[in-house]
């Protein structure tokens, strides 16, 4: 069976680009190659998971000798503002041959470039620093709003614990954004959404319970009925504003 026919013949050329973008992805990889082996099923090709696992090797193959294509799976963390700055944190699957290869490329990127282990493991990094980065939006707001409703100004304690233990870069770019009341997205709810959706469907392929990535989910869930999908992630503390009626921003 040669990999990349089976994808152009069953799937359509516009199509094949995105599944092998992503059936290498652990994240994603799993329900992509469910959607694939479906496909398949339909036309009458049937693949257990070994089977499918192969076909995906296979594909690796055909694109590093027959195409001289090389692959790493490097997402990125920083959003827009370090983007923009060349100042992202890049975190790298593949053969480590080629990550040495191109690590100087990645390095005009970002102020970080970490080899995280073979192809695929770059988007677990990713998918643990989404659930980091939401729980800890999450935690910020809910004490944020904690601190107002107690009669506190949450600028005050904001700066009072930021430079001890539960100070942290999501709490020094999101807070100030908070007590602003500015939600102009940098990373955008929709998203957010987006990659906990394949956090928690990474995590149960592999039966772990995830709670709190499962409770922030429920959390912008809310958000994204309320029309703020397109907001940037501070926005959570929208969803504390109307749990408690309480605003943390500045003059309200």
């Amino acid at each position: 069976m040669k990999g990349l026919n089976v994808l152009a013949a069953f799937l359509g050329g516009a199509a094949v680009g995105a599944a092998i973008g992503i059936l290498f992805a652990p994240e994603k990889g799993e329900d992509t190659r469910h959607k694939i082996a479906e496909i398949l099923r339909k036309k009458g090709i049937r693949l257990n998971r070994n089977e499918m696992e192969n076909l995906v090797d296979e594909i690796a193959a055909e694109l590093k000798e027959k195409k001289g294509i090389e692959m790493l799976d490097c997402p990125v963390s920083g959003g827009e503002p370090k983007a923009i700055d060349g100042t992202l944190s890049i975190m790298c699957g593949g053969n480590k041959e080629i990550w040495d290869k191109y690590y100087d490329v990645l390095k005009a990127m970002g102020a970080s470039v970490v080899y995280v282990g073979e192809i695929g493991s770059g988007n677990v990094a990713k998918l643990a620093n989404q659930m980091v980065v939401a729980i800890n939006i999450g935690a910020c707001a809910e004490a944020m709003t904690f601190a107002k409703k107690m009669g506190s100004d949450p600028e005050l304690v904001y700066q009072a614990i930021r430079g001890g233990l539960a100070g942290s870069t999501v709490m020094d770019a999101k807070v100030p954004m908070m007590l602003a009341g500015n939600y102009n997205p940098g990373f955008r709810i929709d998203l957010h959404i987006k990659d906990l959706n394949n956090a928690l469907n990474a995590s149960h392929a592999i039966n772990m319970p995830v709670p709190m990535t499962a409770q922030m989910m429920e959390v912008m869930q809310e958000l994204k009925n309320h029309g703020e999908g397109s907001c940037d992630h501070d926005d959570i503390v929208r969803y504390y504003e109307r749990m408690t009626g309480v605003s943390i921003v500045k003059g309200k």
